[in-house]
């Protein structure tokens, strides 16, 4: 297996369109990283820079401490020793089974007899042993998948990239496999980046997580240190569905905009600094029995309701796990915290001392 290493990679497209933007990443050998951000963020551009699809307009890739591209150079796809897996499985349906993952030590012009024991290792490693001779149309959506995998991993990668690699599979058999990728890749050892759309994906699967967007890494941290101390409004927004409320510090007290929420912030000091607060959706508690904050919606969750409810002109979204509230419910609202980023989207407060973890004082009645 193989590192990876980003320095200072930027890539423009031919319309000028920027995809990467100053991109430093390190990920080490055997480290399970995914990528994630909204539509447009870079998360693709990079995976399939580090594939060779794309060649950066500066800085450099490496595999290993093999540089692969940069400017004026790039080493072609074939050539990296990379295993892809795309969202579309990309089975060949005029194959069988053993064909279809062969294909690559085919182009590699490895031997019969090797082709064959390898092919036979990549699907008992994926748990289609028995299945060579299968036809593709005789597969489900989830074993084809496998198939895509046993050929990306039958050419013994130094990488594994997952490009959506189980967007495509219907709930509960993601679930599953999502399990069996987590297991498998660990117990080989293999150095993983996954693009993913689906947040929970990402923090159930990867080692750490980096958040994308307009072509930079906003945040790349483990899933419980990214959910705990987002570095950003965006990221506390995207990754936590946090509610960002716009106010100001005074005496060591942020308040809200026409609002009357209030937080106390002793260890960040100013008078009249702007700044955002993020509630997060599992920082709020919901007291039925009326109050000044109304349902909005309220969606069924194995662990209770995703409720959407507004207080005072303030739409917050809340992870309720206690009563199974109704549209329309009158309810209390009590913020138990919030981060607070002075400046609009500073990273971290004065002194480097990162993003602020306040307790409220008052929710007024």
């Amino acid at each position: 297996m193989a590192s990876v290493t980003l320095e200072h990679v930027s890539l423009r497209y031919r319309d000028g369109t920027l995809g990467l933007a100053d991109v430093d990443l390190a990920v080490a050998d055997g480290e399970f990283l995914a990528l994630v951000g909204p539509s447009g963020s870079g998360k693709t551009t990079l995976l399939r820079s580090i594939a060779g699809f794309l060649t950066p307009t500066a800085g450099r890739i490496l595999i290993g401490d093999r540089p692969l591209a940069g400017e004026g150079f790039s080493v072609p796809p074939e050539q990296r020793r990379l295993g892809m897996v795309f969202q579309q499985h990309a089975v060949w349906p005029h194959w069988n089974v053993a064909r279809n993952v062969e294909y690559p030590l085919r182009r590699a012009r490895v031997g019969r007899a090797e082709r064959t024991q390898r092919v036979g290792e990549a699907l008992d490693l994926v748990g289609l042993a028995g299945h060579e001779r299968r036809d593709p149309a005789t597969l489900s959506g989830g074993q084809r998948q496998r198939v895509a995998l046993a050929r990306a991993l039958v050419a013994r990668p130094r990488v594994l990239l997952l490009d959506e690699a189980l967007s495509a599979l219907d709930e509960p058999l993601r679930d599953r496999l999502r399990l069996e990728l987590h297991t498998l890749t660990r117990e080989l050892g293999l150095t993983v980046i996954h693009v993913t759309h689906d947040r929970s994906e990402a923090l159930a699967l990867a080692d750490r997580v980096a958040v994308l967007d307009a072509g930079r890494i906003r945040q790349i941290d483990a899933p419980e240190t990214l959910l705990s101390h987002p570095a950003s409004p965006f990221v506390a927004r995207f990754l936590s569905d946090a509610t960002l409320v716009a106010g100001a510090v005074s005496g060591g007290r942020f308040r809200a905009d026409g609002h009357p929420l209030e937080l106390a912030c002793g260890s960040l000091r100013g008078e009249g600094m702007r700044a955002t607060a993020a509630v997060l959706p599992t920082s709020v508690r919901l007291h039925p029995g009326g109050g000044d904050a109304v349902v909005r919606s309220a969606l069924f969750t194995p662990d209770g309701c995703d409720v959407v409810v507004d207080w005072r002109d303030l739409r917050l979204r809340v992870r309720e796990t206690g009563t199974r509230l109704l549209v329309g419910d009158r309810v209390a609202v009590e913020v138990t915290d919030a981060v607070v980023y002075p400046e609009g989207d500073s990273p971290a407060a004065p002194g480097g001392t990162g993003p602020l973890r306040p307790r409220i004082v008052a929710v007024p009645s």
